[in-house]
């Protein structure tokens, strides 16, 4: 039956229809939209309009041409849309009489990456998924000119598909010769590009691998999605033969599925598919209204800590730290051309058991642009950049994590768990803020400007007061002097905090679940963050001289030896007040922003920074060894190098061991104790029994 209804229209008689439909319609405010959308072709120079499928409702006869023949209903509003340009701008028409097309939004039959399948095939679909990968920008022949040694020119229109016929027989009828070359300035191209889509993580059933799809996108939808964007995207599902080994090319019955895309849309919010928007994130009006009303409230700053995974109770200062990670503060070009880091790395260590990876599961979820990874299946070319070999041969860049994670932050898991060699990759980019490659005759550096908040748990299970953070945590130290914060998540019983946070879990698994009074919605506290990121505030006159001052007060110490704070916190200091400030909207940074930055860095000091033997802060803590430890140290060396003599004898443990007394350093104990230490060191070799050596 309807069959028979659609073979009625011819192919004029159905753009006509069309372009009585685009025309005539009129949307809720009485307003045409579509044809204020042709009108404004010509202006923004664009070759498409966007026509919204609920509008298609009106007219039933075009809606059953989209399920049944896509292709000709898409023609149909080509057709239809150029002639209505004609009227109003006929040069323009002319110019573009190719290209034009129309875009489909808001499909309402969206299937996921499993269920397209042999049935869909030549039918429209709309899909969800996240993109993997992108090749780059190829040009795709549309029309073809070809000469023959006589320069007749002969034509080729490629209306469908990859494969080009190469003609037989010269357009000139008189002529007879067989063999053609092309000649691309007469011919036509588009761009062309394919992406790779892949399925969502929560679309995934149990016990599942992600699905993907190749997809290839044409004129200007190229490049408007980059890989590590979620999209829905509208198209016609094709296929193409794929080879089989053993019979002859072209030959083979096994086909693989393509879809066509036909227009991008952008998954707003996170993890729900509810609202489809054409552009990327942005901020409408109404919704910085909301913010910068947010903004003034005056209790928004304790707001903002607590909306921060509010279902993990307390830890209010790594809350804090975290959102002034997201934010960041905002990178400066020099004069020179060097550029100061302006993000934010912050490293949480301590007892199992203590929400860490809950709160960086958080953080990633509600960052503009957050990643998340896990120690143990990272390498370094995952968080770096891999260079694969693509279909064609060539060898081409993949970006990892924190190169995709750009402009945002990365969350890295069970940092301790990762080998030394893949860690190592994370020098230049926590830094330097770029990641460089040399490998396969690709010598590129790509920019990383991500912040990078770390998880790790201590080397014995539980963290040692006793012992310094490096003994602590088996990290490098210039990996660990490269954090500005870094928080000891120490699980002590009290009696009040058990009893609070016990009653907080129990709520959790009640049906009314936590208290949401003042908790900021989380769509709104990521809009609320990217709007934050764009603020550049300046320092002021007496935040700088707050800085200065303890910076200066923290250098100036007892011992000549002794360090307490390198330019790097210096900086970090003037990073996190800048993140402050920027969080709260300011334009400038105040002194109570510098205030609050230097007692973060002092509460780091307090827990990360104190050399357990002597008590005092002493940042050789975080490089290496504390100042008391060389002392001793040397001393060690210096009397056995004095008992060795010139000839180096072998000194007997008891001589040793007293002359070590003598210096009032050490007690025996502690002597006996510093040269099993110094024999498992191999600083210090056993020549014969009871008898040692330097070595």
């Amino acid at each position: 039956m309807s069959k028979v209804q659609t073979s009625t229209f011819t192919d004029s008689a159905l753009s006509d229809k069309v372009k009585e439909f685009l025309t005539r319609f009129k949307d809720g405010n009485g307003e045409y939209n579509y044809v204020d959308a042709i009108d404004q072709m010509m202006p923004k120079n664009s070759k498409y309009i966007i026509v919204d499928y609920n509008d298609l409702v009106v007219e039933p006869e075009i809606e059953r041409m989209f399920s049944e023949n896509p292709d000709r209903i898409f023609e149909a509003f080509s057709r239809a849309i150029k002639e209505a340009l004609q009227i109003r701008f006929p040069e323009y028409a002319e110019k573009i009489k190719d290209e034009v097309r129309v875009r489909l939004i808001n499909y309402p039959l969206e299937r996921s990456l499993r269920q397209i399948n042999a049935e869909t095939i030549g039918n429209i679909t709309s899909v969800s998924g996240m993109i993997v990968r992108a090749s780059e920008v190829k040009p795709l022949a549309k029309e073809l000119v070809f000469v023959c040694p006589d320069e007749h020119p002969t034509k080729v229109i490629q209306i469908k598909g990859m494969d080009v016929k190469i003609p037989v027989v010269c357009d000139n009828p008189t002529c007879k010769h067989r063999d053609f070359e092309l000649k691309p300035e007469a011919s036509k191209f588009i761009d062309f590009q394919i992406l790779r889509l892949q399925e969502l993580p929560e679309d995934l059933p149990p016990g599942q691998l992600p699905h993907y799809i190749d997809v290839t996108i044409r004129q200007d939808l190229v490049d408007n999605a980059r890989p590590g964007d979620r999209i829905v995207l509208t198209g016609v599902v094709r296929v193409e033969q794929e080879s089989v080994t053993g019979v002859t090319r072209g030959h083979s019955g096994l086909y693989r599925l393509r879809i066509e895309g036909n227009n991008i849309e952008f998954l707003g919010g996170r993890g729900t598919k509810t609202s489809r928007k054409m552009e990327r994130e942005e901020i409408s009006p109404e919704e910085e209204k909301m913010i910068k009303a947010l903004a003034q409230s005056p209790d928004v700053y304790e707001r903002l800590v607590d909306s921060f995974a509010p279902h993990i109770q307390g830890q209010s200062l790594i809350k804090e730290a975290i959102l002034l990670l997201i934010v960041g503060s905002n990178q400066r070009s020099l004069g020179d051309g060097s550029k100061i880091r302006g993000d934010i790395n912050v490293f949480l260590v301590g007892d199992p058991g203590t929400a860490k990876s809950e709160m960086l599961k958080f953080c990633s979820r509600i960052a503009p642009r957050g990643l998340y990874t896990s120690g143990r299946g990272s390498t370094a070319a995952g968080l770096t950049a891999a260079v694969v070999r693509d279909k064609t041969g060539m060898m081409m860049l993949e970006a990892g994590a924190v190169v995709l994670g750009d402009q945002g932050l990365v969350s890295i898991d069970e940092f301790d768990k990762m080998k030394p060699e893949d860690r190592s990759a994370l020098h230049e980019v926590m830094e330097q803020q770029s990641a460089s490659i040399a490998k396969g005759g690709i010598v590129a550096t790509l920019n990383a400007r991500t912040s990078i908040l770390a998880a790790a748990n201590p080397m014995y299970g539980k963290y040692d007061p006793f012992k310094n953070i490096t003994e602590n945590v088996n990290l490098p130290i210039p990996l660990l002097t490269r954090f500005d914060l870094i928080f000891v998540v120490r699980d002590i019983p009290t009696k009040e905090r058990d009893e609070k946070i016990a009653r907080h879990i129990i709520e959790l698994h009640t049906p009314q679940g936590t208290d949401k009074r003042s908790v900021i919605d989380v769509d709104l506290l990521t809009k609320y963050l990217a709007y934050a990121k764009r603020g550049a505030p300046d320092l002021t006159k007496e935040a700088e001289q707050k800085i200065l001052d303890y910076y200066l007060q923290m250098r100036n110490v007892e011992s000549e030896e002794m360090i307490t704070v390198t330019p790097r916190q210096l900086e970090g200091i003037i990073r996190l007040s800048t993140a402050r400030a920027r969080l709260l909207m300011k334009n400038k940074v105040e002194e109570e922003d510098a205030e609050r930055a230097i007692f973060l860095i002092q509460s780091m000091l307090q827990d990360a920074g104190v050399d357990v033997n002597t008590g005092k802060v002493d940042l050789g803590v975080l490089q290496g060894r504390p100042r008391s430890e060389v002392s001793k140290m040397q001393l060690f060396m210096d009397v056995l190098k004095g008992l060795e003599g010139d000839n180096k004898v072998a000194v007997e443990e008891k001589t040793f061991v007293k002359e070590l007394e003598k210096t009032e350093k050490f007690t025996e104990e502690e002597a006996r104790n510093y040269i099993r230490r110094m024999l498992r060191e191999a600083s210090i070799y056993e020549s014969k029994p009871g008898h040692y050596n330097r070595v």
